[in-house]
């Protein structure tokens, strides 16, 4: 996606959709996220960082009847940007429920991640994953058109033992 383009919206599984998360959505957040962290897929978050990731995260939510017959959310996904600066922002926390995976939830919540950064005037987003096919279909590179890279040096385990 360049950044001249408007953000296009994926087509969605049915009853799923893309909204602004809430700080009142940390515990649905957390529980999605909790098996990707047990896989070391993810990095462990704090409650009050995920409360913080709300404030430019976006969440993917499935429309479910309760016992009562009323609607109610299921979290099925998430993501987020965390901006460092105006220059760079990166995307964390991309989780999407095994039963969505490959229906273009991801996608579209990466979609409305780097929109959000477009519209804040960032210049640079990135992302670290092994999911390298995933992000290049999603207009990721490995460097940047003018040929920057990121060197990564390790300080401490990113899992603690």
């Amino acid at each position: 996606m360049t950044t001249d383009q408007s953000q296009s919206h994926l087509p969605l599984p049915e009853n799923v959709a893309i909204r602004q998360a809430l700080p009142s959505d940390a515990e649905a957040i957390h529980a999605l996220l909790r098996p990707y962290v047990a896989q070391r897929s993810l990095l462990s978050r704090t409650e009050a960082e995920i409360i913080e990731l709300t404030r430019h995260g976006f969440m993917a939510v499935r429309t479910v009847k309760n016992q009562n017959g009323q609607d109610r959310e299921q979290c099925i996904g998430f993501a987020a940007i965390e901006m460092y600066s105006t220059k760079i922002a990166e995307l964390l926390s991309l989780a999407v429920h095994h039963e969505y995976r490959n229906a273009g939830v991801g996608k579209s919540l990466v979609d409305h991640c780097v929109q959000r950064a477009h519209d804040l005037g960032i210049m640079e987003i990135m992302a670290i994953s092994s999911s390298e096919d995933f992000f290049q279909s999603c207009g990721f590179g490995f460097s940047l058109p003018d040929q920057k890279k990121a060197f990564f040096r390790q300080l401490r385990p990113r899992h603690p033992e």
